[in-house]
C-alpha cells in the first residue's frame, strides 16, 4: 500500500479498481479530496508509474496493491482491501476492474454490477450463451482453442469470419479473416496480443472465440442502471478502420441512425440487462447494424466507455456520465432524463509506421470555433506502428457543432491540418515521408 499527503481511511468514501486515467479528471470534480482509494496491480503500478500519477489528482487518497487480475479467485484481493469505514461506493477504472470493483462491492454489501454479471461480461463466450438463452440478436459464434477451428468455422461461413480475445479490451487482437488469410498466422497474432503496461505479468487464463462476419455499420448504446432498470441511454455512431483490423478510428455523439434504430437498440439493450444479470451502474455495449438497421451485439463492458466517449457525451447531453454512476452506486435514482443539445465527434488520428521527426499543424487544428481539444500521442523521436488496436492511434481531434453535416466538416478540416513527418524507423531520417491524418 502507498499513502500520499493527507489521504487516510478515514476520508475514504469510494473505491475505484483500476487506474482509470481518464475518469480521475471527473472524479477530482465530482469528490472531495483525498476520499478515492485506487486498487490496482502491482505490475500495472510499476510500469506506469502510478504512484506518481495517482498524487497529481486531489480526490485520491491511497493506491493500494492488490492482485485484481486474478478474476476467477478474487478472493486475494478481498483480503488486501479492507473496507474503509466511510465507504459509500466502489466502481469499475478500466475493464480488467470489472470483477474486482463487483466483488468488493458485494462484499461489503454495496450497490454494483453484481458478480455473476461481472463475470459474464469479462468472458466474451459466457456473454454469448447468455444472450443466447435469453434471444439477444447476435452473430453466429464458437469457441477456439487452435488454429483448426478458426479454418473450420471460416468454412462453414462461406470465407470469411472474425477471430478475438474472450477477455481483451481495445481491439486488442481481433482480426477480421478473408478467403485468403493464414488462420495459422492470424492464431498466433490473436494468441500472443498483450498489454504488458496494463496488465500482470503473471500468466492469466485466455480464451478465444471465432465468429460469423456481420456487414453494417457500427454503433454502441452506453446505459445508466439503478438495479437493473435504464435511467439514462445514450447512441454513439462510429468509424472503424478498413482491412483485416477493426480499430476504431472516430465516434458521433448522437449517433445519427434510420428510424426505429434507437428503440430497437433500446429494447435489446433491456433483453441484454435482463441476460447479464447486470444491477448497478453504466454498461457501453457495441452493436453492428445488420442491413443498417437491425442491432447484432459485438460485446458490452460493465464500465464508463473508453476512446473519450464519456466526454462526448456530456458535451452533447450536458451533466455528466461519471456523477450518474457516482449517483446510482450511492442507490439514488436522480438521474436527470435529458437529450443531445449539440452534436460532438472525435476522430483519432494515424501516424505512418516510422520513426517520427515531426508534428506539425496542431496550433492551426485548435483554431476553429468548435474544435474542443487536440492531443497528439506521439512525439518526435518515437517509433509508431501500423495500427492493429487502440493503443496504436497517434492521438486525437474532438470537435462539437449544431448538426451532424458541420461537424463531421468541422472534424474533417481540424484533424487534416495534423501533419505527421516519418523517416525509416531507427535509421537516419533521410528520405523522410510526410503525411497528412
Amino acid at each position: 500500500m502507498s499513502g500520499l499527503p493527507g489521504g487516510g481511511e478515514d476520508t475514504v468514501t469510494h473505491v475505484m479498481a483500476g487506474f482509470g486515467a481518464a475518469l480521475l479528471p471527473d472524479l477530482d470534480r465530482c469528490l472531495p479530496p483525498r476520499t478515492l482509494l485506487v486498487v490496482e496491480e502491482p505490475d500495472v503500478i510499476a510500469a506506469r508509474d502510478l504512484d506518481r500519477r495517482a498524487a497529481a489528482h486531489p480526490c485520491v487518497a491511497r493506491v493500494v496493491r492488490a492482485p485484481i487480475h486474478d478474476e476467477h479467485d478474487l478472493s486475494a484481493v478481498l483480503s488486501a482491501v479492507a473496507r474503509p469505514p466511510h465507504v459509500r461506493a466502489v466502481l469499475p477504472g478500466v475493464e480488467y476492474g470489472v470483477s474486482a470493483a463487483a466483488h468488493l462491492a458485494a462484499h461489503w454489501g454495496l450497490p454494483g454490477a453484481g458478480t455473476g454479471a461481472a463475470r459474464v461480461l469479462r468472458d466474451k463466450a459466457l456473454l454469448r450463451e447468455a444472450c443466447e438463452r435469453a434471444g439477444v440478436p447476435q452473430p453466429r459464434w464458437q469457441r477456439a482453442v487452435r488454429a483448426d477451428d478458426v479454418r473450420a468455422f471460416r468454412d462453414r461461413e462461406g470465407g470469411s469470419c472474425v477471430l478475438k480475445p474472450a477477455n481483451r479490451q481495445g481491439s486488442l487482437g481481433v482480426q477480421l479473416l478473408g478467403p485468403g488469410d493464414d488462420p495459422d498466422a492470424a492464431w498466433l497474432h490473436t494468441v500472443g496480443a498483450d498489454e504488458p503496461r496494463l496488465r500482470a505479468r503473471r500468466p492469466l487464463p485466455a480464451s478465444f472465440l471465432v465468429e460469423e462476419l456481420v456487414d453494417g455499420p457500427e454503433i454502441s448504446a452506453e446505459c445508466v442502471v439503478l438495479d437493473g432498470r435504464v435511467l439514462f441511454r445514450n447512441l454513439t455512431g462510429k468509424a472503424v478502420r478498413p482491412g483485416r483490423h477493426p480499430v476504431e478510428m472516430g465516434h458521433h455523439v448522437p449517433a445519427v441512425v434510420p428510424p426505429g434504430v434507437p428503440e430497437r437498440v433500446a429494447a435489446a439493450m433491456d433483453r441484454l440487462v435482463a441476460a447479464t444479470g447486470f444491477r448497478t451502474g453504466v454498461l457501453h455495449a457495441e452493436w453492428l447494424l445488420r442491413d443498417g438497421r437491425s442491432p447484432v451485439l459485438v460485446e458490452c463492458a460493465g464500465r464508463v466507455p473508453g476512446d473519450c466517449i464519456h466526454e462526448l457525451i456530456d458535451l452533447a447531453h450536458g451533466g455528466s456520465l461519471v456523477a450518474d454512476l457516482l449517483t446510482v452506486l450511492s442507490g439514488s435514482s436522480d438521474v436527470p432524463v435529458r437529450q443531445p443539445r449539440r452534436h460532438v465527434a472525435i476522430r483519432f488520428l494515424n501516424c505512418p509506421p516510422g520513426r517520427v521527426l515531426a508534428v506539425d499543424g496542431v496550433d492551426e487544428a485548435e483554431e476553429p470555433e468548435g474544435v474542443v481539444k487536440v492531443h497528439i500521442a506521439v512525439a518526435p523521436g518515437a517509433e509508431s506502428a501500423t495500427v492493429a488496436d487502440s493503443h496504436a492511434r497517434a492521438g486525437y481531434v474532438l470537435v462539437t457543432g449544431e448538426d451532424a453535416g458541420r461537424t463531421a466538416q468541422l472534424l474533417d478540416a481540424a484533424a487534416g491540418r495534423v501533419r505527421f513527418t516519418v523517416g525509416p524507423a531507427r535509421d537516419v531520417p533521410r528520405g523522410a515521408e510526410r503525411a497528412s491524418v
